[in-house]
């Protein structure tokens, strides 16, 4: 395997990884945001006020982004079995 096929299979892995991980991210990253602020405006320091609806966004987020991270792992996965004879006749 040269260098250059890992650098390039390894970046397009974090590519997918980034994908997959990014609508997760950035909804826990808003209800957080949002949890935080109404927190600080009522001055309410409860823990389960942050934790139980950042765990229903996150549900939720889940629940409507599934099926594209799935389709996108799924593609990712059918190009890297489409193209080991490729790899295997030029010895990569």
């Amino acid at each position: 395997m040269s260098p250059d096929f890992a650098i390039q299979l390894g970046e397009q892995a974090l590519t997918v990884v980034i994908l997959i991980a990014a609508p997760i991210l950035l909804a826990a990253l808003g209800a957080g945001l949002l949890i935080g602020m109404f927190q600080a405006a009522t001055q309410i320091n409860e823990q389960t006020l942050s934790f139980v609806p950042k765990l229903a966004v996150l549900a939720l987020t889940l629940f409507i982004a599934a099926p594209w991270m799935l389709n996108v792992l799924m593609d990712f996965t059918q190009g890297l079995f489409a193209n080991i004879p490729e790899w295997v006749r030029y010895g990569l």
